[in-house]
């Protein structure tokens, strides 16, 4: 049986992971090791940071939140729990943007919450 080449098949590998590459820093985007490694890297970050970023986002949301809470004299947990009380069913992405862009029903919110939380 004749030995199997493999010229083809490995260019286009190498071509894949350098094209993959393209625009990394120095030998990393140029030597073939180098390249390889950094975009196992890379790849492993993206998939980590997939994750990730649905918490940063969510961690943004609550940040934004507290600081309209506390506008209005209330900390977020005792608004959040005051929301929850009057069964106010509004999450937290649409909480924060209230709170940026239209704080006077925010401010409602907050004395509903404010009701509650003291009755």
């Amino acid at each position: 049986m004749p030995r199997t080449k493999r010229a083809v098949s490995a260019k286009k590998k190498r071509r894949v992971v350098l094209a993959k590459a393209k625009g990394y820093y120095g030998a990393k985007s140029r030597t073939y090791r180098a390249a390889k490694e950094q975009v196992q890297h890379s790849l492993q970050y993206s998939y980590r940071d997939r994750r990730n970023k649905k918490r940063e986002i969510r961690r943004l949301w609550i940040t934004r939140i507290n600081a309209g809470a506390r506008q209005n004299g209330m900390s977020y947990s005792t608004f959040m729990n005051g929301l929850k009380k009057a069964g106010v069913k509004l999450d937290r992405k649409v909480l924060s943007d209230m709170a940026i862009n239209d704080p006077a029903s925010f401010a409602k919110l907050v004395e509903v919450a404010k009701e509650k939380v003291v009755a």
